[in-house]
């Protein structure tokens, strides 16, 4: 039998770049990991590892975290796959033989699906899936030293069409702004969390909106489809999914979802176009072979579940199929806010509550919260609270099991907990009382804008968190106080 066609010299260069890209992403995941954790799942976390351990089993949340818990533990794993990720990035890896290579790629993919299945809601973003997707077919791609292996490339061509196809389809039977093309004129305002351009793209002109909705459908719904023509095509369909996903990033924070779609975008990109010479390949193992066949397989029964969800009239998005978080349903933004609401946390170190009581806001480091304060540009870094309050705004219900403990931390004056803050108004105590507020925020005018200097106007529509004190126990109870 011959193997000739078991790879293709002309993406080497591709699977290169590729890896460096998808390397950094780990990098920062793990970075962002390294920075949230204690306060978030850590021994004295708001939904804490070791009692989610204790309450699901490891069939449930494969986890390394399963055979051991402790917050030196984490840290450990998570500045190990930094550091792998790290070395990654710097090519380290490259001349490895094929299994050392393998291994390499294999520790931080182990490592970050130990975090995300045992994550809980702080990492219940698709995006954790689709690193951990890429990241496994990354282990298959092979050193620089052998060809990359063909049927490796099209499982990470089918994994972007996935993310590309699946978001539009669920545009398309989502909303129905997404049919009469005026999504765009509120999505800018209402998204998660804003950029520094934000403001900009909110205030083009509604027939570039327009243009802007109809383009999206043609990168989403047709675009996917041209990633499987001969080359030159779909390098040119590969350049219009970057070009759309560096928009996105340009006009808003995503963490490192358009990222890690412009870098499985260059996967397909052809080869002959980096500025990069390929070495002699060395023929690839028989076993290599072997794996990269059993790989294939595998990802096509597993396609089944997606497929029937792309097919389907109850599609769902952002969706994993399994505990290893292979061969995912994909989609964002199948339905868009027409108005922007924000959970704003106060305290106050007055004794008493009253209506002439002074309440000074807890600001976020990524979501609005002063109105003259420009949005920042986070992404590819992912601020986990940040992103669940942007929930909380929709509804109360997704903080029920961490909005009432938050609470009584900052009452406490919990400093892992005040550092996932921007600006902690009580450096000196902790406040008497808490309470959140929710506003109603839109855009200023351009003509508010210049004479206010303002990005946002905002006005309160009522309350998250009733104000509330430390009682004798320990815990944050209703201070029967005026609101």
């Amino acid at each position: 039998m011959s193997w000739e066609w078991f790879g293709d010299q002309d993406y080497w260069a591709s699977r290169l770049v590729f890896q460096r890209m998808l390397a950094a992403i780990y990098l920062v995941a793990f970075v962002v990991a390294l920075n949230q954790f204690r306060a978030l799942l850590g021994e004295r976390g708001l939904l804490p590892i070791p009692r989610f351990v204790r309450e699901v089993g490891f069939r449930r949340s494969p986890s390394l975290f399963h055979l051991h818990y402790s917050d030196r533990f984490f840290f450990a794993i998570a500045l190990s796959g930094a550091l792998v990720s790290a070395a990654l990035v710097a090519g380290l890896a490259d001349g490895l033989p094929v299994w050392a290579h393998m291994l390499f790629w294999t520790v931080p993919w182990v490592f970050y699906l130990s975090i995300v299945n045992v994550g809980q809601l702080w990492y219940s973003f698709g995006w954790e899936s689709l690193l951990l997707e890429a990241g496994f077919l990354a282990i298959f791609l092979g050193p620089a030293h052998v060809e990359p292996p063909v049927l490796v490339l099209w499982l990470l061509l089918w994994l972007l069409f996935r993310v590309e196809f699946g978001a539009g389809l669920i545009k398309l039977r989502g909303d129905r702004c997404w049919r009469d093309l005026t999504c765009l004129y509120y999505h800018h305002e209402t998204q998660p969390m804003p950029g520094p351009l934000s403001w900009y793209f909110h205030h083009l002109p509604r027939p570039l909106h327009t243009v802007e909705a109809g383009a999206n459908h043609v990168a989403q719904l047709v675009v996917p489809f041209v990633l499987f023509a001969p080359q030159p095509a779909a390098t040119v369909a590969a350049g219009i999914v970057i070009a759309t996903q560096g928009w996105l990033v340009l006009s808003g924070n995503f963490s490192w979802l358009n990222v890690i779609t412009i870098t499985l975008a260059v996967s397909t990109v052809d080869g002959h176009l980096f500025p990069m010479s390929p070495p002699t390949p060395e023929e690839s193992p028989l076993w290599y072979r072997a794996v990269v066949l059993a790989l294939t397989a595998g990802v096509v029964v597993l396609s089944y579940w997606p497929i029937r969800n792309l097919l389907g009239h109850g599609q769902i998005m952002n969706y994993s199929f399994n505990r290893l978080h292979l061969v995912n349903a994909y989609g964002a933004f199948g339905t868009i806010s027409r108005d922007r609401h924000e959970v704003i946390i106060e305290g106050t170190d007055d004794q008493v509550v009253s209506a002439d009581t002074t309440w000074r806001e807890y600001e976020l480091k990524g979501k609005p919260g002063d109105p003259r304060r420009r949005p920042h540009q986070i992404a590819p870094y992912h601020l986990r609270l940040d992103w669940q309050l942007w929930f909380v705004s929709l509804s109360s219900r997704y903080g029920s099991r961490w909005l009432p403990e938050l609470a009584t931390r900052l009452l406490a004056g919990d400093e892992l907990i005040v550092k996932l803050f921007r600006r902690n108004p009580f450096p000196d105590s902790p406040p008497t009382f808490v309470r959140a507020r929710l506003f109603h925020y839109r855009y200023t005018t351009p003509r508010e804008r210049r004479e206010t200097g303002a990005w946002w106007v905002r006005e309160p529509v009522g309350l998250v968190i009733r104000t509330c004190t430390l009682a004798a126990d320990g815990k944050a109870v209703a201070a029967g106080s005026p609101d």
